[in-house]
């Protein structure tokens, strides 16, 4: 099979697993219903780990293209390599989304809520606070990235790594995922997304484009970081891209943070002429 292949298959695998979790606790009519967070995050967590078992012998199973962007930052992984695992990941969680459609499919139209429906497909904020939001990403994704290599690093029982992986993707979900729901990989909340603007879901609503940038953003931001910041602190290898990564994230804080004071400026000035 080639890596291209198994970052499809395993991204779909990876979303059937977590998008089908999050429809089988919240879609009305099903038996799982109000099966709650620590549910959430077993399924999710167990779907990574079935999608690295899957293919990791064939890609590595990136899955996500923040865990892309900090193999290549850490330098285990070329540059070159990049754009087709992206796409990749983005063809299968477009994939898998579709295949939760399809296998809930009259579960849609007896849930009334339309941001249940979303949530199905892809993450929003607790408290809608773009800077705090990215931030969370930020650091969810940082820990994920961190973990993986730390993981990487180790020896285990055969066999036993993804399993590791899985459990480090349910840590993050019970101390850090409230806040933002833990896309933590831009491929898992963007590919949905997409599907979920196209599919004919019955009372579906909006797509919330106008968040969708976050938990891409913050990711990528998160996963870089810690690529660059394992080479230099668990490897002593400081290499320019260090500075430029953090120089890049400052950057982007600074904007978002800009972002977050134009809208609330904008909110008191509505409250002002109302």
């Amino acid at each position: 099979m080639s890596s291209f292949l198994a970052e499809i298959i395993g991204t779909a695998i990876l979303i059937i697993f977590g998008a089908g979790v999050c429809a089988n606790v919240n879609l009305k009519k099903s038996f799982a219903l109000n099966g709650g967070w620590i549910v959430i995050c077993l399924g999710w967590g167990l779907g990574v780990a079935m999608a690295v078992y899957a293919v990791g012998q064939f890609s590595g199973a990136h899955l996500n293209p923040a865990v892309t962007f900090g193999l290549a930052f850490n330098g285990d992984f070329a540059w070159s390599e990049v754009p087709l695992y992206v796409t990749a990941q983005m063809i299968g969680a477009i994939i898998g989304a579709i295949i939760i459609w399809v296998h809930f499919l009259p579960h849609w139209k007896a849930t009334e809520d339309p941001a249940t429906k979303l949530g199905v497909f892809s993450t929003g904020p607790a408290i809608p606070h773009y800077f705090s939001n990215v931030l969370s990403e930020m650091i969810g994704t940082f820990i994920l990235v961190l973990g993986l290599l730390s993981i990487g690093a180790n020896e285990f029982a055969e066999g036993l790594n993804p399993f590791i992986v899985g459990m480090l993707i349910v840590a993050i979900g019970l101390s850090l995922g409230g806040t933002t729901g833990y896309a933590i990989n831009p491929a898992r909340d963007l590919g949905p997304r997409i599907a979920h603007f196209l599919l004919p879901i019955a009372g579906k609503g909006d797509s919330n484009w106008s968040y969708a940038w976050v938990p891409v953003l913050g990711p990528i931001l998160g996963g870089s970081l810690a690529g660059v910041f394992y080479k230099a602190v668990f490897t002593n290898d400081y290499t320019p891209w260090l500075w430029i990564v953090i120089g890049a994230t400052i950057l982007s804080l600074l904007v978002v943070r800009g972002i977050d004071k134009r809208e609330s400026q904008a909110q008191k000035n509505e409250q002002l002429s109302a």
